[in-house]
């Protein structure tokens, strides 16, 4: 059975993917730092503090997270997987996005050719229901469907 949430949209697009779920805040950093530094193809998360997502392939997958944690570079992260074309299919926050990530979301859908929707202020009630392998869709309007 279908179920339907309804956020703020950061950054615009729709897709339909696979879902990748953390119940623990993303290092953004810590998470992409092998794959952009030594050319991980799968990409997969770096993070050991993230058992959720600890050396899982994040590449086209739907991330759904609370919230970012960590560095101050975090959105420069965003930006330059979107860049290289690592970046997940899509973001969706639970909570509120930080202002770092948000940046390298917005810069990422305005200046490469990347497409990564990112949703925020889907509640806590998102992050109850979704697990790993769901299916998706986001729609521009910043609905986000899950079955």
């Amino acid at each position: 059975m279908a179920r339907e949430f309804k956020g703020r949209v950061v950054a615009p697009g729709s897709v339909t993917a696979e879902a990748l779920v953390s119940r623990g805040g993303f290092n953004t950093l810590a998470s992409y730092q092998m794959a952009l530094m030594f050319g991980d193809k799968k990409v997969k998360c770096g993070d050991q503090n993230n058992s959720d997502l600890y050396k899982k392939s994040m590449i086209g997958k739907a991330l759904c997270l609370p919230e970012t944690i960590g560095s101050t570079t975090g959105g420069m992260v965003l930006y330059t997987a979107c860049a290289m074309g690592k970046q997940p299919a899509c973001m969706l926050f639970s909570k509120p996005i930080d202002s770092l990530a948000a940046s390298g979301a917005i810069l990422a859908a305005n200046w490469t050719d990347a497409e990564m929707p990112v949703i925020d202020n889907l509640g806590e009630a998102f992050l109850d229901y979704i697990k790993d392998g769901m299916t998706v869709t986001v729609a521009t309007d910043g609905s986000v469907t899950v079955e």
